[in-house]
């Protein structure tokens, strides 16, 4: 075993595992605020990408498209929850699951009407030069990547800990009634639940969008993904889908070249015999706690 292909390799592994924890994030988010899980995710953050690149092909500087684009991307994710989801919260999660797939649906095929299907050329946020780390040829734009997930990771950590917003949102989560009893503003607070987890979708597209090409579908695979990291970390942690995350990216790096079975073509089913093995061990998630339920 070369010690720099193993490290190059699980570099690699946590960087692409920074963009599906970027998306699980936004799931975990959107599932404790209102308890549905959201399948647009991906399709919002493709079109926070297209919003970004349609900006800087207009000239506004990469940086500042993509900071437009996320502010946007709140306004888009409160106005979803306001206008459309809203009526489905805390009703047949059946019927909710259907409307975030229509909505992927409709948001994927208004990406694809207006940009089309053709590749599009999306510049990466980070420099393409490598450095070498213990024999390894690792790309700056990885580092990047694990770098930016760290510091969304801690500032969540930080807004549910800390901050009196952080505290009202986990309030509306865990029981809304006695949260506007209390004089929290549940409606509001939901929009901004909704607002902050389309922001992490377009961190998401922005990450992920350089390393392949933008296209309409270009975040189905990540969303599977995510939401394996979801499954693995368990809903209640961010911390856990994100360790999660890091953990499918990884193992897939190194099961698709140090295990000959597998290879390039299988590795997709890693994580889910990972989902399978910590289900029968942890039904809640590696991270997740246990529902209570008083009778």
């Amino acid at each position: 075993m070369n010690p720099g292909t193993f490290i190059q390799l699980v570099i690699d592994g946590l960087s692409t595992g920074s963009i599906y924890a970027a998306l699980a994030l936004a799931i975990v988010l959107v599932n404790q605020a209102t308890g549905l899980i959201n399948f647009a995710q991906g399709g919002m953050a493709v079109l926070s990408a297209y919003i970004a690149w349609a900006l800087n092909g207009f000239g506004v500087p990469l940086v500042l498209a993509i900071l437009a684009a996320i502010v946007i991307s709140f306004f888009m994710g409160a106005l979803i929850e306001r206008y459309l989801i809203r009526r489905f919260e805390r009703g047949d999660p059946d019927t909710a699951v259907v409307v975030t797939i229509g909505l992927l649906t409709f948001i994927t095929g208004l990406c694809a009407w207006i940009w089309t299907y053709n590749n599009r050329l999306f510049p990466s946020l980070f420099p393409l030069e490598t450095i070498r780390i213990g024999g390894a040829v690792i790309s700056v734009r990885s580092l990047g990547t694990i770098i930016v997930i760290v510091v969304i990771m801690l500032l969540l950590q930080a807004l549910f800990l800390g901050t009196k917003l952080g505290l009202a949102l986990r309030a509306v989560a865990i029981n809304p009634g006695s949260a506007a009893f209390s004089g929290i503003n549940v409606g509001r607070n939901l929009m901004v639940g909704w607002g902050l987890a389309a922001v992490l979708g377009a961190v998401a597209g922005v990450l992920v969008a350089p390393q392949l090409t933008l296209t309409p579908g270009m975040m189905d695979g990540a969303l599977v993904y995510a939401l394996a990291a979801c499954i693995l970390g368990g809903l209640s942690s961010p911390i856990g889908v994100v360790v999660a995350a890091w953990l499918i990216g990884v193992l897939e790096n190194l099961a698709a070249v140090y295990v000959p079975f597998i290879g390039h073509d299988l590795k997709i089913a890693v994580p889910f015999i990972l989902i399978f093995v910590v289900l029968i061990v942890r039904p809640q998630g590696l991270f997740g706690r246990k529902a209570v339920v008083r009778v």
